[in-house]
């Protein structure tokens, strides 16, 4: 399958204000490129709707306080059920829903992008295949050295206990390709950061 990401400029345009929170600037273009990664492994499934939820997905975060989210969102006993993880996703919604218009795209994608952006860190279980793909794309970029230096800041951790965290999160991956992506990520980022020795 291939993709004309070209045509997804003017949405990055639109969002790119809603970027500058909690390193989403980095996060969601290093998640938009698993994205298409895992779209190699799923041409069934709609590239525009999982691209566009995963360019999208975050930008919530930018209406909330940095502090509020470190401590809410990573720091706290339950962090996939915390407020401030619900209000990003409303967030979320709202300014994605006006992104999309902007630049022209159907109420029907719309929809499909917004259904996947409400609950993708909240809800239980994904709800279809577009859905999963967006999951995995969200939680492979971590197991890259950018996103495991940043889950550092995060989540107040080594770059060693950082690993263990991903390497717990691996059964909760949605794809067979995703988990496997993640497991070589993993073992690279071992690797370049030295957590055998540091």
């Amino acid at each position: 399958m291939t993709l004309d990401l070209g045509r997804y400029d003017q949405v990055w345009r639109a969002a790119e204000p809603y970027m500058r929170a909690r390193k989403n600037d980095v996060h969601i273009p290093l998640s938009f490129d698993w994205a298409v990664r895992l779209l190699e492994h799923f041409p069934q499934a709609d590239a525009d709707i999982c691209l566009l939820a995963i360019l999208l997905h975050d930008i919530g975060w930018w209406a909330i306080d940095m502090e509020e989210i470190i401590e809410q969102g990573f720091r706290s006993e339950n962090i996939l059920q915390s407020d401030v993880r619900y209000r990003h996703e409303a967030e979320g919604v709202r300014l994605g829903t006006e992104v999309l218009r902007q630049t022209g795209w159907s109420e029907e994608v719309i929809r499909q992008v917004c259904e996947i952006i409400d609950g993708h860190d909240t809800r239980p279980d994904p709800r279809h295949l577009n859905d999963r793909i967006v999951r995995d794309a969200d939680k492979l970029w971590r197991y890259d050295v950018p996103g495991t230096a940043i889950g550092c800041d995060w989540f107040g951790e080594t770059p060693a206990q950082n690993c263990d965290r991903n390497e717990r999160i691996l059964p909760k991956f949605e794809t067979e390709p995703g988990r496997a992506m993640a497991i070589a990520a993993l073992a690279a980022t071992r690797k370049a950061l030295k957590v055998h020795v540091l």
